[in-house]
């Protein structure tokens, strides 16, 4: 489908969606299409910017959650870790920001993402979605305590927290190539 940004012979601009190119102009040609205004049957198409599909549009990282007795995560050098991105008490999100990073410094946070990434996958259990039901568990003392890291909603990191349980999202990388 085109979706296309149209235009009638008295400026009102209205969008309409086409299978081709070639429909447009037929039902253009046929006078099928008219501006919903003014019903006119004047119609052209008016200037667009491309509906490109980015990198940043076309793959979207779920947050993946880990967690482990004392629900926080150990960071590669044994010491806790302090994520960036925490939620403050107000329920707004603290981003740290720098200016513009280098290719070398995305490159090295990409290399140290996914060195954590395995040794969660060597030292913790992977739950999957099951992540919110088996932190749960451990927190109540209903299953043995261990490490863990699994996928859940927004929904469900906030109701844990709700609970008194500490998690830690961060985002998954997909394997390497």
């Amino acid at each position: 489908m085109i979706k296309y940004q149209l235009i009638c012979d008295l400026s009102h601009e209205f969008e309409g969606w086409f299978q081709t190119s070639a429909a447009f102009d037929a039902q253009n040609e046929s006078e099928l299409i008219t501006c919903p205004v003014c019903g006119s049957a004047n119609v052209r198409r008016a200037l667009m910017t491309p509906n490109l599909a980015s990198p940043k549009r076309r793959w979207r990282p779920s947050a993946d959650n880990v967690s482990n007795a004392n629900a926080s995560i150990t960071g590669i050098n044994g010491a806790p870790s302090s994520p960036t991105n925490q939620t403050n008490p107000s329920g707004s999100r603290d981003v740290v920001s720098s200016a513009s990073p280098s290719v070398a410094e995305i490159g090295e946070a990409m290399s140290q993402l996914r060195q954590l990434q395995r040794k969660i996958k060597s030292e913790y259990r992977d739950v999957g979605t099951e992540f919110a039901a088996e932190a749960r568990k451990i927190h109540y003392g209903e299953s043995a305590p261990e490490n863990i890291y699994g996928q859940s909603s927004d929904e469900e990191r906030e109701a844990l927290a709700d609970e008194g349980i500490d998690v830690v999202a961060m985002p998954w990388l997909p394997p390497e190539h």
